[in-house]
């Protein structure tokens, strides 16, 4: 393969390479051997899938039932672009018998839309609105590997980690906020064989960067007077100030989180001590980043005396420390990229990135719905949280329990080591 985000190259035989998948996956399945032609990106996808403990013949589960998934999608940020993915994918989905498909950044389907009869299909395997096709929860997946890698992907047949989807045929592409960069979930298109082929990923990708382009012009313009900063699950944060986008370099991704949260101003010998671990750090130090960073922003934002933002700040810990506050713990989770900064080691953002964390598992085990639960545990920052990994086993049902209470095992014996 010459584009390993294809599964299947134009003029290659779909017949032939399907039975050369099923033979590698069930050397895979049975001796954990990746063999040709598995390309690496499912290849990886695969280990992931083993290592989340995902069962090749199981299916994807309904999280969001009816009523829930209802209001859960009309406030969705995709929700007001899905006019544009049914006008560039509907006629394409209804005409070759595939299904068009929307999920958000958990992986939950919110919508599945297109022919009758292939919806009838998926719906044997649970590829039906309100069910989460994570990769850690599904396994390899368009939609949920999309997701996992942050890119346009496609898979083919028994690249699939299920048995129950090895039938089908799936492309999709990850859609970001066109502002904050935040990834709000992606865009799929599923069906048969003929979706193996170059267009349909090209496809895909295509209308994710129409759908970003939407949001960026039905977004309200920016008040030129307001900085919005974006620092959950990032090591460069970004700054959105007077139209402009920044992506900031890490220490000064640091000064900026600090500064935001004291609006009255600081210090340059309080900046000081909130921002380096080393205590030998000298106030020119300091005053010479600042000064790198006043003259990136541009004149007027970065004033000193104390030092202190110019403008009002909005930035995504803030948002969740609102919405927690208020007990808003789905639309917290929702806002929740990651841990603040996680690479920093400023003591000040140290302290800030563990209160949130937290709060918010605080809440999501207080809660105990087993679908926040989830979207914290299969995270990055969640995989090895064994009090949130317990809650997710108490709160699943019976019959889904065995791989969460497997993780729990797992977790419990590498702390007692």
């Amino acid at each position: 393969m010459t584009d390993t985000w294809v599964a299947l190259e134009a003029g290659a035989d779909p017949v032939k390479r399907r039975g050369a998948l099923r033979r590698a996956y069930e050397s895979y399945a049975t001796a954990g051997r990746v063999e040709h032609p598995v390309r690496s990106v499912v290849a990886a996808s695969w280990r992931r899938s083993s290592r989340a403990h995902v069962s090749p013949e199981g299916t994807a589960r309904v999280e969001l039932p009816d009523d829930e998934l209802a209001a859960y999608r009309d406030a969705h940020p995709l929700a007001r672009v899905m006019p544009l993915f049914r006008e560039l994918m509907g006629a394409y989905a209804m005409d070759g018998e595939h299904l068009m498909a929307v999920c958000d950044a958990h992986g939950r389907l919110l919508w599945v839309e297109g022919h009758r009869a292939t919806r009838l299909l998926a719906g044997r395997m649970n590829f039906v609105p309100g069910a989460r096709w994570s990769e850690a929860v599904t396994g390899t997946n368009a939609p949920g590997t999309a997701i996992a890698v942050d890119r346009p992907v496609q898979v083919f047949a028994a690249e699939h980690f299920q048995r129950p989807v090895h039938p089908w045929t799936c492309a999709a592409a990850p859609v970001h906020d066109p502002f904050s960069g935040r990834l709000l979930g992606a865009v799929d298109i599923t069906g048969g064989d003929r979706l193996a082929h170059p267009h349909s990923l090209a496809f895909v990708g295509a209308v994710a960067r129409a759908a970003e382009s939407q949001l960026a012009l039905l977004a309200p313009p920016p008040d030129a007077g307001t900085v919005r900063l974006t620092a959950l699950g990032r090591d460069e944060a970004l700054l959105v100030a007077a139209a402009r986008k920044l992506r900031l370099s890490p220490r000064h991704s640091e000064i900026l989180t600090l500064l935001a949260r004291r609006p009255e101003g600081i210090t340059g010998d309080e900046l000081l001590v909130e921002l380096y671990e080393d205590e030998s750090v000298t106030p020119v130090t300091l005053r010479a980043e600042l000064s790198r960073l006043r003259g990136l922003l541009g004149p007027g934002l970065l004033r000193s005396r104390p030092y202190r933002l110019a403008a009002p700040v909005e930035s995504d810990y803030d948002t969740v420390t609102r919405r927690l506050a208020s007990g808003a713990v789905t639309s917290a989770m929702s806002a929740y990229a990651g841990p603040l900064l996680p690479a920093s080691r400023a003591p000040t953002v140290v302290r800030l990135r563990r209160r949130l964390a937290d709060q918010l598992r605080a809440a999501l085990i207080t809660r105990g719905d087993p679908g926040l639960l989830a979207d914290w545990a299969y995270s990055p920052w969640g995989e090895d949280d064994l009090p949130v990994w317990r809650a997710l086993a108490s709160a699943l049902p019976v019959q889904q329990r065995p791989a969460a209470l497997a993780r729990v095992r797992e977790l419990d014996a590498w702390q007692r080591r």
